[in-house]
């Protein structure tokens, strides 16, 4: 299905109304300067939604988007370094893990987006098993494939594979659009109740 549209609702720094909403959330995440704004824009098709930067730690706000007024697409601030103090890094991570732990929150998915050149860092790893202990739903976007050539990219995806088990791993490039179509079916597809 086709991401029609799309518009920002508010950014949070703490409670807000949006949060016990009944309209599914589907949150971003990633560490800074993984292209986690280029990968939202890309979905959406639009250069503008999500804001990015050549400076890691941009976003400092979990951004609530409505996509085709039937969900809620979440961009959370990059982990793994911002520009500033030491207290302003440590409330930013605060952040993260409110919302990612929050009891009311209607998280229905995590993308979670790493460099597929780079494969998972100690920081991805700590976020993945977060999640885990949490029993989020988890995605995980391989992105910048473009920047592999294709034996390399063989290798660093099953690396990843292996790493993060049984997880869905999607290959994806937002500046050559490779892994659009996926992504969005993957966050727009409902998962069966047991």
């Amino acid at each position: 299905m086709k991401i029609t549209s799309a518009e920002f609702k508010k950014g949070l720094t703490g409670e807000d109304d949006i949060l016990f909403e009944e309209i599914p959330q589907v949150a971003f995440i990633g560490r800074s300067n993984v292209g986690k704004s280029s990968v939202i824009n890309s979905l959406v098709e639009r250069r503008d939604l999500a804001h990015s930067s050549p400076r890691p730690g941009r976003t400092k706000e979990v951004n609530f988007f409505l996509i085709n007024k039937s969900f809620y697409l979440v961009d959370l601030p990059g982990y793994g370094y911002a520009e500033g103090s030491w207290e302003k890094r440590d409330a930013l991570i605060q952040l993260i893990h409110w919302y990612l732990q929050h009891p009311e929150a209607n998280i229905r998915k995590v993308v979670l987006i790493v460099d597929a050149k780079v494969g998972l860092t100690d920081n991805d790893r700590n976020m993945l098993a977060l999640l885990e202990q949490h029993k989020r739903r988890i995605v995980v976007v391989a992105n910048k494939t473009d920047k592999l050539k294709p034996n390399d990219l063989k290798k660093s995806l099953a690396a990843i594979q292996s790493e993060i088990e049984n997880h869905k791993l999607i290959p994806y490039s937002a500046e050559k659009k490779i892994g659009v179509g996926l992504l969005t079916d993957e966050i727009q597809r409902k998962e069966k109740t047991i």
